[in-house]
């Protein structure tokens, strides 16, 4: 097939590519949790423009501001993608375009904050809205009690590869 020929608009989704692509946003949550595993949030840098999509995010959406910050803290889906909730996130997504590699790529996101990814914690996001609110996230402190629960989920896996290698030890060393 010509791209010449190819509507965006009109094309069928093949099982094939959307496996890629869920493939590839599984892949990067699961580099986030890691990096959230071992960096601080606050001293976590996710692109070199992480400045200026934090104040253009507070500047656009005023709403993540009130309350705590409770729009940031849990994800409102419904909000994002209310006609319009998708139109103003459009807006800011289309000023990233040539500035931010793979920016309407999808993401997965956790829509709250105080837990871990999982079936019910995680929506689909393109790339910027995903480092729009997690650097939000991780500047606001949002993201603390998440790296206290990455590092002690890494904890958990190294003590049981650890029980798990002096089992195989003992085992082999029984005649």
């Amino acid at each position: 097939m010509s791209t010449q020929d190819f509507d965006p608009n009109n094309a069928q989704n093949l099982i094939e590519i959307e496996k890629q692509f869920a493939v590839k946003a599984v892949e990067h949550a699961q580099t986030y949790w890691n990096l959230l595993e071992k960096v601080s949030p606050r001293a976590l840098k996710l692109t070199k423009l992480d400045d200026e999509i934090y104040e253009h995010t507070m500047s656009t959406f005023p709403e993540f501001s009130e309350d705590e910050h409770a729009k940031l803290v849990k994800l409102d889906e419904d909000w994002l993608k209310s006609e319009a909730g998708k139109k103003r996130w459009r807006e800011f997504c289309q000023v990233y375009e040539k500035k931010v590699k793979d920016y309407n790529f999808g993401s997965l996101i956790r829509t709250d904050a105080r837990q871990e990814y999982g079936e019910t914690n995680t929506i689909f996001v393109t790339r910027i809205q995903f480092y729009a609110i997690e650097i939000a996230r991780n500047r606001l402190g949002l993201n603390n009690g998440a790296h206290e629960m990455a590092k002690a989920d890494a904890e958990k896996e190294r003590l049981k590869k650890e029980q798990e290698k002096a089992r195989a030890a003992k085992k082999n060393a029984t005649p």
